[in-house]
């Protein structure tokens, strides 16, 4: 008996055009046919614009086809396109292909890094609820402190994120230990406080540690991750989705570091004194930290 072959971005992909064929309008037809009969090393590095062209058809018909084969936008089909591509090509192989399919024209490269900027923005923006946004503030906002985690090219996010907060009035602090040192700074995390959480979807003991000591001590949990339906999910109280490069072209904090601007900026908006004192208080300080220029004797 032959072992079942596992389900890859591609099997998946052919998958989904075979069961929602019957579906699919005439040009939805002509989208889907194109992209199974593609290479995905091509996919990963087209805009939906190019795939429009490519398929005469439209970027917007492109979208509608993913959509209806229960892809969240362009940027989800990439990624799962992608695990396969990461898992089994060396990084500077994959940096070279990057650089192959991009050329050297500047507009060309411009246009791809935009490209997938808006796309990934786009999709995460699609994706963030109303509910879901309004639950997340809400958490932020009762927290008595709000820890931010982030290892890696999270990080990035997470430090965004304290800063913010802090300009806003708010008490946060940044944590990105792992190993042993983590424990140190998971000793001080009370009930009351909310933890934001950057996951990238690497499987890391370090986020499982901290989920549990936030249940164990009644702390909140804010998750905003590339793998929303991840066994993490189901131990945090919100979970926003924030897709993830699936090429290495645009920063992976991308999508996150704008999440972390609107939690911000709605949590200033439901305490408009308190973020308002507290930017004048920064101004204050900044002052006093600039150098004076020393007042001019007065001559006899």
């Amino acid at each position: 008996m032959s072992e079942p072959k596992s389900v890859t971005g591609t099997t998946r992909l052919a998958a989904a055009v075979r069961d929602m064929w019957g579906e699919l309008s005439a040009s939805e037809r002509v989208v889907a046919q194109y992209l199974v009969s593609t290479p995905p090393e091509n996919l990963l590095f087209a805009s939906a614009q190019e795939l429009g062209a490519a398929s005469g058809t439209s970027n917007a018909t492109v979208v509608r086809a993913l959509q209806r084969l229960g892809y969240a936008g362009l940027p989800a089909l990439k990624r799962e396109l992608a695990a396969g591509f990461t898992s089994e090509t060396a990084p500077e192989e994959r940096l070279k292909q990057r650089i192959a399919r991009v050329g050297h024209d500047l507009d060309e490269i411009k246009d791809r890094v935009f490209d997938e900027a808006a796309e990934r923005l786009d999709q995460c923006r699609r994706l963030l609820e109303t509910d879901v946004l309004k639950q997340a503030v809400q958490t932020l906002a009762d927290a008595r402190e709000v820890v931010a985690y982030g290892v890696g090219a999270s990080e990035l996010a997470a430090r965004h994120l304290v800063l913010k907060l802090r300009r806003a009035g708010r008490r946060a602090r940044f944590v990105g230990a792992t190993g042993f040192t983590m424990a140190d700074e998971l000793l001080s995390l009370g009930r009351g406080d909310a933890v934001v959480i950057l996951h990238p979807g690497r499987r890391l003991r370090e986020f499982t540690v901290l989920t549990d000591r936030a249940r164990a001590v009644g702390a909140g949990v804010v998750l905003v991750t590339d793998v929303p339906t991840g066994p993490l999910a189901t131990h945090a109280d919100v979970v926003i989705s924030a897709p993830h490069t699936p090429t290495g072209i645009t920063a992976e904090s991308l999508a996150g570091i704008v999440v972390m601007d609107t939690l911000v900026l709605a949590l200033a908006s439901l305490d408009e004194a308190r973020a308002v004192e507290a930017s004048h208080q920064l101004t204050v300080l900044r002052g006093q930290l600039l150098d004076r220029p020393e007042p001019r004797s007065r001559k006899s």
